[in-house]
């Protein structure tokens, strides 16, 4: 794997992969508008992609029904530089027709306890927690 960080100039970067997939990237600076997320941001970003994508991958596999995954995250951060993570929490909304809870329960648990990298190096330094809520899209309301 191999990616580039290219200055834009003020407190823009951009950054691209082997794919030739490029984000833009930084902290605003003066009244310079804010060009997007900032670093921290697409590592928080990048956790959450990373554990949806195993959670989905693994309720697919087991044949469940889901038919959308959000992850939303909140962290801390340490006050005094280098300002690390110190607490994350992924909250997921699983939604589809007939989704067993359990499998969605497993899938999480799977993801934080085994395959999801990035969330095990932030695990390195965070408090990572998880929790989760099955919505069924079949259901009447």
């Amino acid at each position: 794997m191999k990616a580039r960080v290219t200055w834009a100039g003020d407190r823009t970067f951009l950054g691209s992969v082997e794919a030739g997939h490029t984000i833009a990237f930084g902290n605003a600076h003066g009244d310079s508008p804010k060009p997007g997320p900032s670093p921290m941001e697409l590592m928080l970003i990048g956790t959450g992609g990373c554990s949806a994508y195993d959670v989905v991958h693994i309720l697919e596999k087991g044949r469940e029904p889901v038919e959308d995954c959000i992850c939303d995250l909140s962290a801390e951060r340490a006050e005094t530089d280098p300002k690390v993570f110190t607490k994350i929490h992924m909250q997921f909304t699983v939604k589809g027709r007939g989704l067993d809870p359990k499998k969605v329960e497993r899938a999480v648990q799977l993801s934080a306890e085994k395959y999801c990298s990035a969330s095990a190096m932030m695990a390195a330094v965070a408090e990572v927690t998880h929790g989760f809520e099955v919505v069924d899209t079949g259901a009447s309301g």
